[in-house]
């Protein structure tokens, strides 16, 4: 008979940021010990609070399934002895498999015959499974950062408090780290007392009843429902961001959304200085009228139930006036800021100790930006903003404001820079540069900010290269794929007429200058190797076939632009209703790649052709070569593959003629230099032997 099975682990408050994750991580490796175990199963639904994270899977079979299966072993020619009876692989084979020598049969695979055994077991109660199950699920669980308490070994988030087990009305028995599992688990910690689970399926409403809403749904409706009738009932347009709104999400158990207010006076600080005090330290959502800008009004959601909750709103408010009071005090302070003293102050920050001082990146910085802006054949005036954009980027570093709040870094930049008199297109550029922040932001909108911002995350992955810092697997203290990202993103929004490969040579160059801790060729590959996956997951995202994916970057990702228009239009043709039409150009493409990876010369003698055949190839090539260069420079990434297609019939009318290996030597070598010259703008475009199907 199927019951429910309730596994909840009782936790001291985890982190917000991580509650999310570590809830759908438990469903996952629950359904997975699931089906490894071979037993059947209704729904699996998880559960998450600050305080605990829960899985309930309903309608658990009782046992496992039986399972009958054919092993294969040795293959026939080893499994007799020159008697004809089984040989020591044979036996060993049926030992291994539990089963008697008699009980081997023969079975033929591929044209060989194997030995096979029939091996068959039998299903183990759920409830002899569970007590060993359970604890190594919970233990199994991985998190950003752990902890250690008392004098227990386990490494985990938060300490485990108690534990829930429930297989049926049953309590699956063990224990973790002294917490012993029982039927018990905890409410609210203020309005809520302990909770027996009589059955798994009561889990929801026995928790409801005090005070904790574990449905992280229903818990989120509530709080977004909220939002909205104080917006509605007050005319107000309530700010929510989903990372805030995710946060408070798993900061509280039952949720009661209120509101506050603050002195006017301080509307005279800059907007983004507001928002963010209310919400990266006091988790407030602002409220903004009908043109964006802010009023003097939060919105919060507690962790509790509505008593009292004018007197929570005043203990926020005046908490929130503390936090105001002193951005206020940074402001007028750091107005007073000039910048080159600011710059000045720069030279004793350190960077990194083996890159310098952020002032020596700055210099760093400029010099970058002044030779992509070189190459880019940038305006005079449009030139001298990035220059002035680079020297000051990081001026703000040293305020008090940004020291407060580092999120604000640029924000606080472009402000200051416009109270201190400089150009308006330097200022913004100052705030732009870092864009974008975060993989929903979007790159710098001016051409200055872009070409600074460009410079500035180049020379941070370039100089950590540089010094061996390279993200490995989920390591990357320098937010270096993001800042990569960012280049390849900032590239394709303003077309930018400049490769990976260039960027590399100008960032190699000027951290040259200060001399390289490892070989700049052995730099330059690992970049390469590092922005050909950031290219690769834009193109996943643009939603490319993987195998064109792999053939477009089969042909090099240097310039970014060219190799999206690329892998485009070689979709389009290699569809599911084209690529019947274009697969013999991909097999005449392929077949002249292969030969010409044979030719040492591409000195064509039209003397030497023998067959008409050669003398078509060679004059398609001619004029389909000139079409090709002229659509692949106009980034015309449809009219050059269409360039390539047209020698698909020339091509094949060649193979049919001609041997290519012919013995002759002036004519082999004279065939393999027109494959050659084929095959260079083939392999421009794409890899076609890496196309599927």
């Amino acid at each position: 008979m199927a019951k429910d099975l309730l596994l909840e682990i009782g936790l001291e408050e985890v982190p917000a940021r991580f509650v999310r994750a570590a809830m759908e991580q438990l469903k996952d490796k629950t359904v997975k010990w699931l089906t490894d175990s071979r037993l059947s199963y209704g729904e699996v639904k998880a559960y998450a609070t600050p305080r605990r994270l829960a899985v309930l899977v309903s309608a658990l079979a009782d046992k496992q399934e039986d399972v009958t299966e054919d092993v294969k072993g040795p293959s026939r020619k080893i499994a007799y002895d020159e008697s004809g009876a089984w040989s020591k692989p044979a036996l060993g084979f049926a030992r291994s498999q539990g089963v008697e020598p008699e009980a081997l049969f023969l079975r033929e695979v591929g044209g060989v015959e194997y030995v096979y055994a029939t091996k068959s077991s039998l299903g183990v109660e759920t409830a002899a499974l569970l007590p060993e199950a359970l604890p190594a699920l919970v233990t199994s669980l991985t998190f950003p950062k752990n902890m250690r308490w008392g004098d227990y070994e386990l490494r985990y988030v938060r300490p485990i408090r108690w534990l829930v087990a429930l297989h049926g009305s049953d309590v699956v028995p063990f224990e973790i780290t002294g917490v012993a599992s029982g039927n018990v688990s905890r409410g609210h910690r203020f309005l809520g007392k302990d909770a027996v689970i009589d059955q798994p399926s009561s889990y929801v409403e026995r928790l409801l009843a005090e005070q904790v809403i574990v449905e992280v749904e229903q818990r989120q409706k509530e709080i977004v429902e909220g939002i909205n009738r104080l917006a509605a009932d007050r005319g107000w347009n309530i700010a929510v961001k989903d990372d805030l709104l995710e946060e408070v999400l798993f900061l509280v158990e039952t949720p009661s959304v209120l509101s506050g207010s603050f002195d006017p006076a301080f509307l005279e600080i800059p907007q983004e200085v507001l928002i963010t005090s209310m919400r990266e330290h006091q988790r407030y959502f602002p409220v903004l009228d009908g043109q964006g800008r802010l009023l003097p009004h939060f919105v919060t959601v507690r962790n509790g139930d509505s008593t009292s909750i004018d007197v929570v709103s005043k203990g926020n408010e005046k908490v929130l006036r503390a936090r105001l009071s002193d951005a206020k005090f940074f402001y007028a302070e750091d107005k007073k800021l000039v910048i080159a003293d600011a710059l000045a102050k720069l030279e004793n920050i350190v960077y990194h100790e083996e890159l310098g001082t952020v002032a020596d990146k700055v210099r760093r910085v400029r010099k970058v930006a002044d030779r992509i802006a070189q190459r880019l054949r940038l305006e005079p005036e449009a030139e001298k903003d990035v220059s002035r954009t680079a020297d000051i980027c990081k001026f703000d570093l040293v305020s008090q404001m940004v020291y407060e709040f580092p999120e604000l870094q640029g924000i606080m930049g472009e402000d200051y820079a416009r109270l201190a008199g400089e150009r308006e297109s330097v200022a913004r550029a100052i705030n732009e540069h870092y864009s974008p922040r975060n993989a929903g932001d979007k790159p710098a909108a001016s051409l200055v900010g872009a070409v600074v911002g460009i410079a500035d995350k180049l020379d941070t992955i370039v100089g950590c290269f540089s010094i061996g810092i390279i993200p490995t697997g989920s390591q990357d203290p320098y937010a270096l794929r993001r800042q990569a990202a960012g280049i390849v993103s900032t590239l394709l929004a303003h077309e930018l007429d400049v490769t990976l490969e260039e960027l590399f040579r100008i960032a190699l160059d000027v951290q040259a200058e200060r001399g390289l801790k490892r070989e700049a060729h052995d730099i330059a590959k690992d970049l390469q190797e590092f922005f050909v996956l950031r290219v690769k997951n834009v193109l996943s995202e643009q939603a490319i076939r993987y195998d064109v994916v792999d053939a477009v970057l089969g042909a090099g990702a240097y310039d970014v632009r060219r190799t999206i228009l690329r892998a485009h239009a070689l979709q389009a043709v290699t569809s599911e209703a084209t690529k019947a039409d274009f697969r013999p150009a991909v097999e005449a493409f392929n077949r002249v790649c292969n030969l010409a990876a044979k030719a040492d010369s591409k000195q064509v003698d039209a003397g030497l052709f023998a067959d008409e055949a050669e003398t078509k190839l060679y004059e398609a090539w001619q004029q389909a070569h000139g079409q090709f260069l002229n659509a692949f420079t106009e980034k015309d990434m449809d009219g050059a593959l269409s360039a390539l297609s047209s020698l698909s019939s020339p091509v094949t009318a060649f193979f049919e003629a001609v041997m290519v290996m012919a013995e002759d030597e002036a004519l082999r070598r004279n065939r393999l230099a027109v494959l050659a010259l084929v095959a260079d703008d083939v392999k421009q475009f794409a890899d076609f032997s890496k196309l599927a199907g």
